[in-house]
């Protein structure tokens, strides 16, 4: 579990490897990650839009951007929580995410909230010792 708080908004991350989903032969791997928001602030939010910064194996480092997230913007009022499940492929077996959330505030304010980086690692990745 990976956590980070921002402008009294706490985001939970918790990544999960999926074997049934990638094959290791043709270079494609997946992962789930399940994203929990908080709203610890005293005002009420609304999550607007997305960025994921997706780094593979190699330190090749995608950008993702959309609005919302799995086609919501959810509105959290004080003590509110949201919780959703998506995925993520890669070419790799290893990686990272991070990224940030826009959001709403009440008096029209928009802020970024930081997602936690938080790893993408399978069975596949060969551990180096040092």
């Amino acid at each position: 579990m990976y956590q980070a708080e921002t402008h009294g908004v706490r985001v939970t991350a918790v990544p999960s490897f999926m074997e049934g989903e990638s094959s290791h032969e043709q270079g494609r791997y997946f992962w789930s990650y399940t994203i929990e928001i908080v709203n610890l602030s005293l005002q009420t939010v609304q999550l607007m839009s997305r960025h994921w910064f997706i780094t593979d194996g190699r330190g090749e480092v995608h950008q993702v951007r959309g609005e919302g997230v799995i086609g919501q913007q959810p509105v959290l009022r004080p003590g509110e929580s949201f919780s959703y499940t998506s995925g993520c492929p890669l070419m790799t077996p290893d990686g990272s995410m991070r990224g940030f959330y826009a959001m709403l505030g009440e008096k029209g304010e928009i802020f970024d909230v930081e997602v936690p980086l938080f790893p993408l690692d399978s069975p596949y990745v060969k551990k180096v010792l040092h």
